[in-house]
């Protein structure tokens, strides 16, 4: 995927602050300014259950 761009973190996932910044230093790494804490958000991927067709759908 080219130029591939994500969302921005609302709030950090440690203090709930909102004042987060880009972290220079580490790509896709966030650093909030309340706490002090870096962190980076993975997308691990989509639950199974989620995927499959309801139970008792029409068929």
């Amino acid at each position: 995927m080219s130029g591939e761009t994500r969302a921005a973190p609302m709030y950090c996932p440690y203090c709930g602050e909102e004042d987060l910044r880009p972290h220079a230093e580490s790509h896709g790494a966030w650093e909030c300014r309340a706490c002090a804490r870096v962190f980076t958000v993975t997308f691990i991927g989509l639950l199974a259950a989620a995927l499959a067709p309801a139970a008792g759908g029409s068929r």
